[in-house]
């Protein structure tokens, strides 16, 4: 007999009293189920890159934070009190979640700056080094060697909102963008008396994480080796990365130590929480929904196959053999498998990029495809449903 004579015959016995109401019925509980699960993962994943900084994101305050010593009535006198020791930094590392320390180095000797286009705007400032992996984007430019007369500076959102909204109206100076404050040169003076260095300050970048004027390392080693070689290079703040500050041992770590923080930073992280638990919550619906939708495509071929018991033992005394009829079975049901979970992984698809367009007008860098976690969990399930047919069909067949 020809194949396809053979195919047909074979289709016509074992499948003619299949019930496509319960495999439709089937089929949307699988696909609501993988499609949820895609979901769940899909938010644990993007809001994991949010919190931690990646893919050209700042962490929104979740992960980096500043701390310092408590200025308290008992160490406002003592000279030193606010620095941070070796000990004290080496304890920090330690700490319950801290994963990264970095010091926030201060300028030691006097900085002048003046703006001759705002009206002869000048005053005293500061200036602060941080390591540049601690940064939220290294601008072009970000450096500075010895005999440089122009010296990059990375602004604090901050600080410009307080010049522009604050500062600036009540001084009666022009408010600046960050486009045109960019395009400005400041005249920067370092120094005391007749023994000063005059510098040319660019703002290169503008900072979300750090609320300080930056500039590179090597600026602030030079001016305060040259001006203040006699002053205390300890730092009085240190930027922490860390993995969850929302941890009650993170909590009491710094109140235990007086250490202060901003902690509307802490906020965002609190959110972890809350998504964490929405993820999961919505994982195991996905996998209620993806078991019944299993347990009822399995009960269905197992049924369609109980009701063809005559035929299929007409097609075994035929000369047909298991293997030849359960891989017919495995053709006929694992296609719509493959259909239902691609079905799936285009939803997901859509969702990624309509995730990422709505981040993008947030000021937040998302990837436009899925991560890898959205691919294992659907390679995971299409492997676990697929093993289960096969067991499924070749048992009710032998």
């Amino acid at each position: 007999m020809k194949p396809l004579k053979q195919s047909r015959l074979v289709q016509k016995l074992l499948l003619r009293h299949r019930s496509n109401n319960r495999l439709w019925a089937a089929l949307i509980a699988l696909f609501a189920g993988t499609t949820l699960l895609l979901i769940a993962v899909m938010i644990w994943w993007n809001f994991n890159l949010i919190l931690s900084g990646t893919h050209d994101n700042d962490s929104l305050g979740s992960t980096f934070l500043t701390i310092g010593k408590q200025v308290t009535d008992q160490s406002m006198g003592k000279k030193g009190a606010s620095l941070f020791t070796p000990k004290e930094i080496s304890t920090i590392e330690n700490a319950p979640q801290v994963q990264d320390v970095g010091m926030l180095v201060s300028n030691r000797f006097p900085v002048y700056a003046s703006l001759s286009v705002a009206n002869g705007f000048s005053t005293d400032m500061f200036l602060e080094a941080v390591p540049d992996r601690f940064m939220d984007k290294q601008p072009n430019g970000w450096s500075w060697e010895e005999g440089n007369t122009q010296v990059p500076i990375i602004l604090s959102s901050d600080f410009l909102n307080l010049y522009n909204y604050g500062f600036a109206l009540s001084q009666n100076l022009p408010q600046l963008s960050q486009t045109t404050i960019q395009a400005l040169a400041f005249d920067i003076t370092i120094g005391r008396g007749l023994y000063t260095e005059q510098y040319t300050g660019r703002v290169v970048g503008f900072s979300d994480r750090i609320s300080s004027v930056l500039v590179p390392e090597s600026f602030i080693e030079h001016g305060n080796k040259t001006f203040a070689p006699n002053a205390p290079i300890a730092p009085s703040r240190l930027i922490l990365k860390v993995k969850d500050p929302s941890d009650k041992r993170f909590a009491e770590f710094l109140q235990m130590n007086s250490y202060t923080t901003n902690t509307e930073q802490l906020r965002w992280n609190k959110m972890r929480g809350v998504v964490d638990a929405v993820a999961t919550g919505t994982g195991l619906l996905a996998l209620l929904l993806m078991g019944i939708g299993t347990l009822v495509f399995i009960l269905f071929i197992e049924l369609t196959i109980a009701k063809a018991e005559a035929s299929l033992s007409l097609l075994l005394q035929m000369g047909y053999s298991p293997r030849y009829l359960g891989m017919f079975m495995l053709r006929r049901f694992v296609p719509l498998i493959v259909i239902t979970l691609m079905a799936s992984a285009i939803i997901a698809l859509i969702l990624q990029e309509v995730i990422a367009a709505k981040g993008k007008a947030l000021n937040v860098t998302l990837p436009d495809l899925p991560g890898w976690p959205v691919w294992v969990t659907l390679a995971a399930s299409a492997g676990v449903l697929l093993a289960f047919v096969c067991r499924s069909i070749f048992r009710a067949i032998k």
